[in-house]
């Protein structure tokens, strides 16, 4: 199987888990890394950017993608679809750049069927309760909206035990640093430093 110069991560988590969170925070510790913006057909939130946050569709343009085989994956949360775009995650990978998909289990199974090679990450709260306090404090969702996602949390992490790689978001920076070390972690494998440092490998070895 030929390495792709990038390295591609699926990270999972039930919402108010902390994930978006600690995206955010690993993105300018790194270099060469860039989150996939996802396709949905989600209404837009208050403070939320079209090609920023997500790409916006209805959902007739949504289901002409998915008929053009243009999603890597897709998945429909809560009544709403989402999808990858695998021409973007394809072209972005080539260019040597890594990229994460912050996508659920039924869309990281989906991306490990098709690349089998893909990172994934799971991503747990610390207890019950914690998660719980989490969604309240989001302060944009009704009672009965919090009440079905602390349901369907409880689902997801059932999946856990998918992922390559497990981390607890207890203590944001412990999190963070536990991320961005599996991240460096991939980057200096052999076969990733063989394609990186082809020139230097040939000078030191001629």
């Amino acid at each position: 199987m030929s390495v792709c110069p990038g390295n591609l991560y699926t990270i999972s988590a039930p919402s108010g888990a902390g994930k978006t969170s600690l995206v955010n925070a690993l993105l300018p510790t790194l270099a060469e890394v860039r989150v996939s913006v996802s396709h949905t057909t989600r209404k837009q939130r208050p403070g939320e950017t079209d090609g920023v946050n997500y790409h916006f569709v209805g959902a007739e343009s949504f289901e002409q993608m998915l008929e053009q085989g243009g999603f890597l994956e897709s998945a429909e949360v809560f009544g709403n679809r989402y999808g990858t775009s695998q021409r973007w995650v394809e072209e972005t990978l080539a260019a040597g750049t890594d990229v994460i998909l912050e996508i659920d289990w039924q869309g990281a199974q989906q991306v490990r069927r098709l690349l089998p090679e893909t990172i994934s990450i799971f991503i747990l709260p610390p207890s019950r309760a914690t998660l719980e306090q989490r969604l309240n404090t989001r302060g944009q969702d009704p009672t009965d909206v919090i009440a079905k996602r602390m349901a369907q949390a409880i689902s997801e992490m059932e999946h856990y035990l998918e992922a390559d790689y497990l981390i607890v978001n207890d203590q944001f920076d412990t999190a963070l640093a536990e991320l961005r070390a599996i991240m460096i972690g991939a980057r200096l494998t052999l076969a990733r430093q063989q394609l990186r440092l082809q020139p230097l490998l040939l000078e030191l070895l001629s």
